[in-house]
């Protein structure tokens, strides 16, 4: 019998290495290595030793570039899910939304948030669309998830309307792989759900589910059965505390697309975005409600984070682009006496580093005293805000919790802030302009008089930020 060998594999980053170290010595994680049993010359992952059929009778050939021909039209197109918002953060522009058949997803996200119900919704709508679906559940029983399906199924949550549990659905409640390979080849599924991946095991390694050995072999060997047969593949898994996806770094790197469910589970707004797709833009946001019927669509979001709205200290509108959406977010600031020298420096859904530009350039331009000041700055819903032109927002936000004034009412503010103290131009000003106004806001502060005109805007330019201070009342 061959003998066995071990590695160690970083949990974070994958990297590996001979021995065990305190320290990976790839990505610098602490206690991140955990040990890998490997046998023989060679050990380890073959990928033609997959779930599919090997075919070792067809070989691939290298061709010229001109000669290969677009999937998209030599075989299916996407599939829809028939959940809108879910469609635009897997695809992005209108003529590319859904799931790409042979293609593997990872949803994570913290737990309660909502991923099995929303993987449950997306399954019962295709499948009454006539697509077959296998909805594997690894961490409750198949019982459990019919009551969970009929009450979602009670909601007419795809556009058809309909009510009712589909035939097309199957549903496996297993945690074994080899069962989980011979289940998906006798229904040959267009959409293969595991949920989640965490709990799925294959029996011949000496491994813990959850471990590094587990999930690197049951992931790969799911994401080579969806590329063989052409089943697109859904995973859901766990996150720490960090917010990132649990497990080694890997993971990101064998599936097609990694998708994020974020929100406060406590509330009932949820937000979706994509931090790696190979098949569309990881610049649009899915917005989501929870209700008691499961997740509804959010299709009209440019004013529900700034719904609740109302003219305060620390409070400023901003549009911001998100993908090919704007959206109308409250930035929220408070400032309270602290210590100088120690002063905090807390956000939540803004860049750190961003928020201790801005107090800088409050301090040295605008006049304003802010180093023994705690200052908390945030943004409302949930979205997190990473482009510059909430610069402004942002600042008049710091600035008009600290000097206790606000703007006036119907009065949003856009733009980038120089280290001079500058107000810069932003990107689609005049889409942003329609769309405030649309919600409301007839006076947009804004970097440049030479912005568009839109009919019901009154655009207010200002040039340098002690001009935009100017606007608090």
């Amino acid at each position: 019998m061959a003998k066995a060998k071990s590695q160690f594999i970083c949990r974070s980053c994958g990297a590996i290495s001979p021995r065990w170290m305190g320290k990976c010595p790839e990505c610098g994680e602490w206690d991140g290595l955990e040990e890998v049993k490997a046998t023989g010359k060679g050990a380890g992952l073959d990928p033609h030793r997959g779930i599919a059929p090997a075919t070792d009778g067809e070989q691939a050939q290298a061709k010229p570039i001109t000669d290969i021909v677009d999937e998209d039209e030599a075989g299916p197109g996407r599939i829809a899910t028939g959940i809108g918002e879910f469609d635009r953060v897997l695809g992005g522009a209108e003529s590319m939304r859904g799931i790409v058949p042979g293609s593997a997803t990872m949803l994570g996200g913290d737990p309660g948030i909502g991923k099995s119900t929303l993987m449950l919704q997306a399954a019962i709508v295709l499948a009454r669309r006539g697509q077959t679906v296998l909805y594997v559940t690894s961490e409750e029983s198949a019982g459990q998830l019919r009551l969970r399906a009929e009450r979602l199924a009670a909601a007419p949550s795809g556009r058809e309307g309909e009510t009712g549990l589909p035939p097309e659905l199957f549903v496996l409640a297993d945690t074994n792989l080899a069962r989980i390979a011979a289940q998906a080849q006798k229904i040959k599924p267009a959409l293969l759900v595991i949920d989640s991946i965490q709990m799925v095991y294959k029996g011949d390694l000496p491994a813990a589910p959850g471990s590094v050995t587990q999930l690197r072999a049951c992931c790969l060997e799911l994401v080579y059965h969806a590329k063989s047969t052409g089943s697109a593949l859904m995973l859901v898994g766990h996150v720490t505390k960090q917010g990132a996806l649990a497990g080694p770094r890997l993971l990101e790197h064998m599936v097609d697309t990694v998708l994020y469910f974020e929100g406060d589970r406590y509330h009932s707004h949820r937000v979706m975005r994509g931090v790696k797709n190979r098949f569309g833009s990881t610049l649009e946001v899915g917005l989501f409600e929870m209700t008691d019927r499961g997740l509804m669509e959010v299709q009209d979001g440019a004013g529900l984070l700034a719904a609740e709205y109302q003219p305060r200290s620390g409070s400023v509108v901003c549009p911001v682009l998100s993908g090919t959406r704007c959206l109308l977010i409250e930035m929220q600031a408070l400032t309270a006496t602290g210590f100088l020298g120690s002063a905090k420096r807390k956000v939540s859904g803004l860049d750190r580093s961003r928020l201790d530009m801005l107090i800088a350039v409050l301090e040295k331009r605008g006049g304003l005293r802010l180093a023994d000041q705690d200052v908390f700055a945030s943004s409302v819903g949930g979205v997190r805000v990473g482009e510059p032109a909430a610069d402004l927002a942002v600042a008049l936000a710091i600035a008009g919790a600290h000097l206790e004034r606000q703007l006036d009412h119907g009065t949003c503010a856009v733009g980038e802030i120089g280290l001079g103290g500058e107000i810069r131009g932003v990107q689609q000003a005049e889409r942003r302009i329609v769309e405030a106004t649309r919600m409301g806001f007839k006076r947009i502060i804004c970097p440049d008089a030479r912005w568009p005109k839109v009919k019901g805007a009154e655009l207010v330019p200002v040039k340098t930020l002690d001009h935009a201070l100017q606007q608090l009342n």
